[in-house]
């Protein structure tokens, strides 16, 4: 049940539109600002288009496109001007949104951010992408964790770029901190398609939250990206799904966030996020609490190591052209001359 694409809003619904934003080239600094413009107009046209939409997602890469460009002069601030101009737009048009840039860091490469933006224009969650895809990209692991903040109507939100999702302690983290939907925005290209459905899927399932996906589409001379917008509810069923990818389509749906908060709390079979912690509650009082996960322990205790390690040939994005690193995650770059 979507409410029909979102054009019956029920009083708990929140209505969300997925923009297949068509796939820029961009190569200056004035790309980057037309392509700012174009994402302006876009939020203007969503609002029009469906009034009772509450929330507009552009997917990853909207502003950049896919040249994974690191020089300085294409790169973007939260204080800069396209930030500024994200803001007014909301503002302006009364709707939240989602939006996508290459940060600038000073301490590295750049960082994959995304921000959403509330209806009065104030910055309400930022996010570093936290598993950039490898070998190919070239952005500095994210540092600030998985944010959760109260979104439209009051539906805890989270957000998630791209590869995250292919790593289920990503969605199973955004749940533990309360999501109730979570927006994975992406340039993926179609040899990921089967995965991206898949994982939408169960990470909504398997954690009682509605997801909300969205890619890039079309081509920019040199890369393909697929569309591919698509929302799942709570319990794993797709509420909508953009099979046709076609470039600048705006998919919305309504997502009932009461509902999964009345299944994160009534649910007996299948409450897994909370099942989790509380292992065989029906033999033992409460469940079992512990951490038998070896993975989990080995990563804390940052010994993380497969049985296989020795035997990966891909460790570094040397076979995709990039420069092979030297600094250690976490240590201050050194700038030139230094």
């Amino acid at each position: 049940m979507n409410g029909l694409g979102g054009l019956n809003k029920s009083p708990n619904g929140v209505v969300v539109g997925l923009v297949q934003l068509a796939l820029p080239v961009i190569a200056t600094r004035s790309d980057i600002a037309r392509q700012a413009e174009r994402i302006i107009g876009m939020v203007g046209k969503a609002k029009r288009g469906m009034p009772t939409l509450d929330l507009v997602v552009f997917p990853e890469y909207a502003l950049h496109g896919l040249s994974m460009d690191t020089r300085e002069d294409v790169l973007c601030t939260l204080d800069g001007p396209e930030v500024a101009a994200f803001r007014a737009a909301c503002a302006e048009h009364r709707i939240w949104g989602c939006f996508s840039l290459m940060e600038r860091n000073p301490r590295g490469n750049p960082w994959n951010s995304g921000i959403v933006i509330s209806d009065t224009g104030e910055l309400r969650l930022y996010y570093r992408k936290m598993h950039p895809w490898v070998p190919v990209e070239p952005w500095e692991p994210g540092d600030l964790g998985i944010p959760v903040i109260d979104g439209p109507k009051g539906v805890k939100l989270a957000l998630i770029i791209c590869h995250d999702g292919m790593f289920p302690e990503m969605a199973r983290e955004a749940a533990y901190k309360g999501a109730e939907l979570m927006l994975r925005t992406a340039g993926y290209t179609a040899p990921i398609r089967e995965s991206w459905r898949i994982t939408n899927q169960s990470n909504a399932f398997c954690n009682l939250m509605a997801t909300a996906s969205v890619c890039m589409s079309g081509s920019d001379g040199t890369f393909d990206s697929m569309g591919e917008a698509m929302f799942v509810d709570f319990d794993g069923t797709v509420l909508a799904h953009s099979t046709s990818g076609r470039a600048d389509e705006i998919i919305a749906a309504e997502v009932r966030p009461d509902l999964a908060r009345e299944a994160r709390i009534h649910w007996g079979v299948e409450n897994n996020i909370y099942q989790f912690g509380h292992r065989g509650y029906s033999a033992v009082k409460g469940g079992a609490g512990d951490c038998p996960y070896t993975y989990m322990q080995d990563l804390v205790a940052e010994r993380y190591r497969l049985p296989w390690e020795d035997a990966v040939r891909v460790t570094d994005g040397t076979g995709s052209g990039l420069p092979a690193p030297t600094r250690r995650y976490g240590a201050p770059a050194r700038k030139a001359g230094e």
